[in-house]
């Protein structure tokens, strides 16, 4: 009588938790669908985008023509970030595949070897045609030359043009539109790396938007005219961004600024700044200490009264330097990305970079 019941409690038992097991793979799947930036819609150009900027420009030239999908969630930084089985699926049925390249998407190159046999997508590499920088440090995840290289495979543009690179000094310091007498000494374990923060200059999202607006125009020229016209709406927003960059950072006496991490490479190059970084390009990458000790030399050396951190990573290195070199923290954001709550009140690129230009010319006077 005992041994039934216990055989009874252990059926009980089993099918409990098969059941819940199947909740909790239910929760898991549908956790994974919210977080999607959409799926694929019959009758539409379908567009699939790496990251924010890159969505949010294709939206806005792409109008109701258009669906567009953003792998990246919301509140998730990229260079931390893997696609899913489910974004192969979509990228498979879609028109068109918009990337960074410059070596942000590390994963790429093999993600795009994995899509259907069948596929029809076009890749489409959006910074083809910008003048790359060439850093030196630690990139965190895969990227810099390697992946940089093995995307021109898979860049159906026609016309690309060669890459020139400047060159940046070593220990996170980007001098970049700057002459120096004196070059940073390098160590045998520095390594050369693109930055492929492009976006962040306005000038270098002039051409995305371009190459945006040309890959719609090739996959779809039914609907050319419309194309252009929005595009020409966006690229218009940009000049004048781009001239309020060059306008109110010319003004200002001082010309460094220190941030978390090296991703500023382009807006420094663009209006004359100098940036130092306490990382490398990617924001998980370690500084080392005699970084650190370099920095608070530089702080004080420069009389830096801000030290910049970023929203979507961790503030504690920046708060650290900061204190210890006796200074204040501001945000400088690399626009990477939105958080939930940027989302959900509707920032955007050019708010975001507004806020930048402001915070800069507060932490430059």
């Amino acid at each position: 009588m005992n041994m039934n019941k216990r055989k009874s409690k252990n059926k009980l038992n089993g099918w409990t938790w098969s059941v819940t097991s199947m909740l909790l793979a239910m929760l898991i799947l549908s956790g994974c669908g919210s977080k999607s930036g959409g799926s694929i819609v019959e009758g539409k150009v379908n567009v699939i985008t790496t990251f924010y900027p890159i969505y949010e420009f294709t939206k806005e030239i792409g109008g109701d023509e258009v669906n567009v999908v953003n792998l990246l969630p919301t509140g998730v930084e990229p260079h931390d970030w893997t696609p899913r089985s489910q974004d192969i699926v979509n990228t498979s049925k879609a028109q068109l595949f918009l990337y960074n390249g410059a070596g942000l998407e590390g994963w790429a190159p093999g993600f795009l070897k994995g899509l259907d046999k069948d596929t029809q997508v076009k890749p489409v590499i959006v910074s083809q045609g910008i003048r790359l920088i060439d850093a030196v440090g630690d990139d965190g995840h895969g990227h810099g030359e390697a992946a940089h290289e093995e995307e021109h495979d898979h860049s159906h543009e026609e016309g690309a043009e060669a890459h020139e690179h400047s060159h940046e000094e070593g220990n996170g310091e980007d001098h970049t539109g700057h002459d120096h007498e004196e070059e940073a000494a390098k160590t045998n374990t520095d390594t050369h790396h693109t930055d492929p923060h492009t976006w962040v200059s306005p000038k270098s999202a002039l051409v995305m938007a371009e190459n945006i607006k040309n890959s719609l125009v090739e996959v779809d020229p039914e609907h050319k005219d419309g194309y252009e016209q929005r595009y020409e709406a966006l690229k218009e927003k940009l000049v004048k961004l781009d001239n309020d960059f060059a306008s109110e950072l010319s003004k200002l006496p001082k010309k460094d600024i220190v941030v978390s991490h090296q991703a500023f490479g382009y807006l420094c190059r663009d209006y004359g700044l100098t940036q130092h970084a306490i990382m490398g390009l990617s924001p998980d990458a370690e500084p080392r200490a005699q970084d650190i000790v370099n920095l608070t030399k530089t702080v004080k050396e420069k009389e830096v009264k801000y030290i910049f951190f970023e929203e979507l990573v961790s503030d504690k290195l920046a708060k650290t330097l900061a204190n210890e070199a006796g200074v204040e923290t501001l945000v400088l954001n690399p626009v990477e990305g939105l958080t939930k709550e940027q989302a959900s009140s509707g920032e955007n690129y050019f708010t975001l970079m507004e806020k930048n230009l402001q915070n800069l010319t507060k932490a430059l006077q």
